[in-house]
């Protein structure tokens, strides 16, 4: 009997060689690599690293690794972006893993760093960018209606806040609500609809939005004393104290850093002038509509693919202050340290990154179309 086993012991094993998961090969092997980095930065380079995925983020504190974190830090370690590439036309070195075809940028902040690093790097020979996707994953303020800090939002719409007339506040004629009105409006009381000719909006591919969003929704978001005190503060506003969640959400892009309930109540009528009625703002930032502007560029001359681009914004504070408390005083204590900055990054690494392993985990799947 014992010998009757040690025969079947070869078949076992070879069996079970047989039905165990086979590691992909790399994307980009050594080789590769070494020839693209011959190449100098912009450049005419033969040899192209293929991505997969461009993760998106705008800044870091410090160090890429080992202090304390911003957005890009956390992807890089734990997404293990061993490889340098040098970008000497953007804001931050390059980080890419030949294993997955990941490749994380640092935009640095605002919609004219955003704009620009994200067309040279659509401009780089060293780069195939035709079929990735693109995840922008940046902490955002949080309209207290909608959600509490820490919660992470995928967008459908981007409103810009920067392109419009503005009158200064001391100023604002008798009977207009705000001094800021659309470019071609007559004022901020005319309602009249106007197509977003100079990138005032941009509408992502919904289909993608909701394939994120189906995918990330039951995910467990951190929470912690710290942000648990800060929601308990917005009584009247349920959504608000509620633990982190996943949900849908409409971003701002603007350049200033604004803050409080009159800019809330304008950031809300502005998303819905724009969107026709459509959309619903709760988060804001400062890039989102620049990158996305590249990137509608880059797609004219097949360089990038308008249609698998994601946003993803976790809230690092809220945009108005709770019921009773001074805007500037809370703006400025928020500014030493954002309570939900912690939560807001865990959150961005947790639902983005399972958007990303689905993605190069299942290549096969969604390289030739976007998932619908």
């Amino acid at each position: 009997m014992i010998h009757g086993f040690a025969r079947l012991v070869p078949v076992f094993a070879a069996l079970l060689a047989c039905t165990a998961p086979v590691k992909a090969a790399p994307v980009a092997d050594a080789a590769m690599l070494a020839a693209v980095k011959a190449c100098a930065p912009a450049r005419p380079c033969a040899a192209k690293l293929p991505v997969r995925v461009v993760v998106v983020t705008m800044f870091e504190i410090g160090a890429d690794s080992g202090d304390k974190p911003g957005e890009f830090q956390l992807w890089k370690e734990r997404r293990h972006l061993t490889e340098t590439i040098p970008f000497p036309q953007g804001w931050h070195n390059l980080a890419y893993d030949p294993e997955t075809g990941v490749l994380a940028i640092v935009t640095g902040m605002g919609s004219i760093k955003s704009a620009t690093a994200t067309l040279a790097l659509g401009l780089d020979e060293r780069l195939d960018l035709s079929k990735a996707y693109w995840l922008v994953a940046g902490i955002a303020g949080i309209d207290p209606e909608d959600a509490s800090v820490g919660s992470a939002a995928w967008a459908h719409y981007l409103i810009d806040g920067d392109m419009a007339h503005e009158i200064d506040a001391r100023e604002i004629p008798a009977g207009w609500s705000s001094g800021f009105f659309a470019l071609h409006g007559k004022g901020p009381e005319d309602k009249t609809p106007l197509d977003p000719t100079n990138g005032e909006m941009f509408e992502l591919n919904p289909a993608l939005q909701d394939w994120a969003f189906a995918l990330t929704k039951d995910i467990t978001l951190p929470d912690d004393a710290l942000i648990a005190a800060e929601r308990a503060k917005f009584a009247g506003y349920p959504n608000a104290q509620k633990p982190p969640f996943v949900l849908k959400g409409d971003n701002l892009a603007a350049m200033t850093f604004w803050h409080g309930a009159k800019l809330t109540q304008w950031a809300n009528a502005w998303t819905k002038f724009w969107t026709r009625g459509k959309g619903e703002f709760v988060t804001s930032a400062m890039e989102e509509t620049g990158t996305f502007q590249s990137i509608e560029y880059l797609t004219k001359v097949g360089r990038a693919d308008r249609d698998r681009v994601m946003v993803l914004r976790a809230a690092s504070n809220f945009t108005m202050p709770p019921k009773g408390a001074d805007p500037a005083g809370y703006l400025l204590r928020e500014n030493q340290g954002y309570a939900g900055m912690t939560a807001a990054l865990e959150s961005l690494y947790s639902v983005g990154g399972k958007v990303v392993d689905e993605i190069v985990t299942h290549w096969d799947r969604y390289e030739k179309s976007p998932p619908k």
